[in-house]
């Protein structure tokens, strides 16, 4: 009797296991576009803390002979490297010149990695073919099919690295003028499944936390993480991957308003002054009209006779 309660118990437990096995399935179909965010994003970080105001409204060139020839995952190569490199360089009002003759200063670049790393981790049976290998030497077995992956649980890692240094010298004296030291920055992404459900993507290239590509909402630990959030580090003053509008970007900008106004019309009006002209110009044809009278004519004034 006792026997026959154990074995109806174990059975049970497996069928319950199996359902549960059974709740849910997904799947990372392609990743390419993740692993380009990793590069990419690895890169972003590392640029980020580079900070080239020293070098502020002065005439800089940029040597890049030592970053041309890395080739990274996709098109996040050396010319992504180059031109986000630029862009700060930009943000921090140094005069790019074309060429190095035209220079002060020259700033170069390296790159010392730039790559992606994969781990997965499966809480499970893991595949194999152990069974299927050892029926394939014993002749008279009978042929035993590949036992697949059956995971309660998995994770995947991902991380892209990246890693700069820049420095610039006089270009006449050679002189060391400034050095930013050499950058590193990772770029993560995690994707979670539990009973087969998921992923549950989380990591640096997200916004938050994602369900299969799909943003997840979380109001209340948004509350609380904006409320209790650390302080921020010092950073340049125009941040990197944040939009910013310089002063001749809101120069052009006016422009641009101000043409919109003239073409409306053909003709521009300045407000509070129409008035004023037409007066003027009522004063000026009324004083062009006005004639000397003879009346109005002074006289000589007749001088004493001597005695």
């Amino acid at each position: 009797m006792i026997r026959r309660f154990c074995v109806t118990r174990f059975l049970s437990l497996i069928v319950l296991g199996l359902c549960l096995a059974s709740v849910g399935c997904g799947k990372s179909v392609q990743q390419s576009g993740t692993e380009q965010l990793l590069t990419s994003n690895a890169v972003d970080r590392v640029v980020a803390e580079i900070d080239f105001t020293p070098l502020a409204y002065q005439k800089v060139y940029f040597d890049d002979q030592f970053i041309k020839d890395i080739k990274g995952v996709g098109f996040v190569n050396s010319n992504y490297i180059i031109s986000s490199l630029r862009q700060q360089m930009i943000a921090a009002h140094c005069r790019l010149q074309d060429k190095a003759d035209t220079a002060d200063y020259v700033v170069e670049a390296r790159v010392g990695a730039l790559g992606n790393d994969h781990h997965e981790v499966s809480y499970g049976i893991p595949a194999t073919t152990a069974l299927s290998s050892a029926s394939a030497v014993v002749p008279t077995a009978p042929p035993m099919p590949a036992i697949p992956e059956i995971s309660f649980a998995k994770k995947e890692h991902q991380l892209g690295a990246a890693k700069i240094g820049v420095f610039a010298y006089d270009r006449n004296t050679k002189e060391p003028v400034w050095q930013a030291g050499v950058k590193s920055n990772r770029s993560r992404s995690r994707s979670s499944w539990l009973l087969g459900i998921g992923p549950v993507q989380t990591g640096t290239i997200y916004e938050g936390p994602m369900f299969a590509g799909v943003k997840i909402k979380r109001p209340v630990y948004d509350w609380v993480t904006g409320k209790y959030k650390d302080p921020q580090p010092e950073q340049p003053p125009v941040q990197y991957r944040e939009q910013h509008m310089f002063p001749l970007a809101k120069k052009l900008e006016d422009e641009r308003k101000l043409r919109a106004i003239e073409s409306q019309d053909g003709t521009l009006e300045w407000a509070n002054h129409e008035e004023q002209q037409n007066q003027i110009s009522n004063l000026v044809e009324q004083a062009s009209q006005l004639k000397p009278s003879d009346d109005a004519a002074p006289k000589d004034v007749a001088k004493p006779k001597k005695e």
